[in-house]
């Protein structure tokens, strides 16, 4: 466990101009981008990264973690007045906020986003600082063959609970594994996969690999989607000025969706493979089943906007906790901090409290802080953001499209970056068109390397013998845990249906 002067220490290095400058702008940026259909968070996430390259790690950091947070207040803003949301956590938000904006109320359906959004992120965030030290603490206690179990799972529930198919999940964290097999064997040092290229021997770049993978790739699916359809049924509703604010008795109101809301969101994040999208939906699913008129619901209740955006927002602190505890990912926004962590030279994992303790609470104040703005100037800049969410595809794509080219050309020093980004940008589309989760994709090459670690020394420990397996109890729960889920998932969807039913 950190000392008082490691968290202390943390908190000072947050709290200075320059940090809070680039939260503040992180934050807005994040809100902007989100509130424009067809970019959402993990667009701006993927965009940003390269040109964090050139700041300290905690202003790096803090800045993305803003921007993450910016999207879940930005993506309720076209949810609401279009009823097409900025970015997929804000799906169940169209629900009821659209309803709303209808009935003349956009104000202050965005006004409840806002503040149920603000209470789910703010709640996670205290969780995350209280759980996450400990867990990380008993993390330590694990040595290789239990990473290596921890792992295994790890990668079956991203290959089963991402997309529709455990077969695609299993053939993309595949695809990631042979990705990240690039370069030097951590074992002998013997070259793999390199094709006799110098560069290649430290691997595929991850930086070019992710932005095109998920920013580009994301870029080129939205343009053909606008030129097969045309302009969409929803139009964008008024902000009126008369009647749009919310009290503190309104909000006190739909308490108890809210914490049910933020446990169900502080869960799923914690859950590696999981997301904002299917937190959102998954509480908002509960708020109507636990209600005495869920017929309410879908007309404008102001209950669906607490349940949704408090659980997605839940999502933002709970998903660091097994990144920052296991260095594994939570969800695909996180996984680009860890690319961002590796960039800057910085492996998350138990490790990190004890090594890098100062900068984990620096990260821990910047995101308290981060809160403190978004509620700022999601307060003051609403009306702005109503404006933001016409701007016309012609104009956002290939602006976007330019800023992630220019990026990476400064960031490599020359074509090749941009090269790398073009072709994982095709194989994202075509991975996307395909339903294969590149999300998936994207995990596997990220812990690859921390899986092939672990194993070799695994190996070295046991002489190879697999028997000595059983001495480790809890690789072998974790592994019983794999099996265990892996049945499950394999089991079609049609008859898990029938057997709910039968137990109505």
């Amino acid at each position: 466990m950190p000392d008082l002067a490691t968290i202390t220490g943390g908190f000072v290095d947050a709290f200075t101009i320059t940090n809070i400058l680039y939260i503040l702008l992180g934050v807005m940026l994040g809100q902007i981008i989100a509130a424009i259909p067809g970019l959402g968070t993990v667009m701006a996430l993927a965009i940003a990264i390269p040109f964090t390259l050139a700041m300290p790690t905690l202003t790096a950091v803090a800045f993305l973690i803003s921007i993450s947070k910016g999207g879940t207040v930005g993506g309720a803003v076209s949810a609401i007045l279009l009823n097409t949301p900025g970015s997929a956590e804000a799906v169940a938000t169209t629900f009821d906020g659209y309803p709303m904006a209808q009935k003349g109320e956009a104000g202050k359906a965005m006004k409840y986003s806002l503040y149920y959004s603000i209470f789910g992120d703010v709640s996670s965030d205290i969780i995350l600082i209280l759980v996450a030290a400990p867990l990380a603490l008993i993390a330590l206690q694990m040595g290789p063959i239990e990473i290596c179990a921890l792992m295994i799972l790890a990668f079956t529930v991203v290959s089963g609970l991402v997309g529709d198919s455990i077969f695609k999940g299993f053939v993309a964290v595949g695809i990631g594994f042979l990705f990240a097999s690039v370069g030097l064997d951590p074992g002998y040092g013997v070259p793999r996969f390199t094709f006799g290229e110098f560069e290649l021997y430290d691997g595929l770049p991850l930086g070019p690999l992710a932005l095109g993978m998920l920013a580009v790739s994301e870029i080129i699916r939205q343009i053909s989607k606008a030129s097969k359809t045309s302009s969409g049924e929803a139009t964008l509703q008024p902000l009126k000025a008369d009647n749009q604010k919310v009290t503190m008795k309104e909000l006190l109101a739909n308490k108890y969706v809210a914490l049910r809301a933020l446990v169900v969101g502080t869960v799923i994040g914690a859950i590696p493979g999981l997301g904002s999208s299917t937190a959102g939906m998954l509480s908002y699913a509960f708020a109507k089943q636990a209600a005495k008129d869920p017929e309410a619901f879908g007309t404008g209740d102001p209950r669906g906007i607490a349940a949704s955006e408090t659980a997605n927002s839940a999502v933002v602190g709970a998903n660091l906790i097994p990144l920052l505890t296991l260095g594994i990912p939570g969800n695909i926004g996180a996984a680009l901090l860890v690319s961002a962590f590796i960039i800057h030279g910085v492996q998350p994992g138990p490790l990190l409290f004890e090594t890098q303790g100062r900068l984990v609470y620096g990260l821990f104040a910047a995101m308290l802080i981060a809160n403190v703005a978004n509620l700022l100037v999601g307060q003051f800049c609403m009306r702005l953001w109503a404006k933001v969410v016409t701007a016309p595809a012609t104009v956002v794509f290939p602006s976007a499209l330019i800023i992630c080219s220019t990026g990476m050309y400064i960031i490599t020093g020359g074509l090749t970056g941009v090269l790398f980004m073009s072709a994982a940008a095709l194989g994202g589309y075509a991975m996307s068109s395909l339903g294969y989760p590149f999300v998936a994709f994207i995990v596997a090459f990220i812990l690859t390397p921390q899986l092939e670690g672990a194993l070799v020394q695994a190996v070295a420990i046991t002489d190879g013998n697999i028997w000595a397996l059983f001495s480790h109890p809890i690789a072998i729960a974790l592994l019983l845990m794999s099996v265990g889920l892996f049945a499950y998932l394999m089991v079609p969807r049609g008859k898990k249906k029938k057997v709910v039913a039968a137990d109505d």
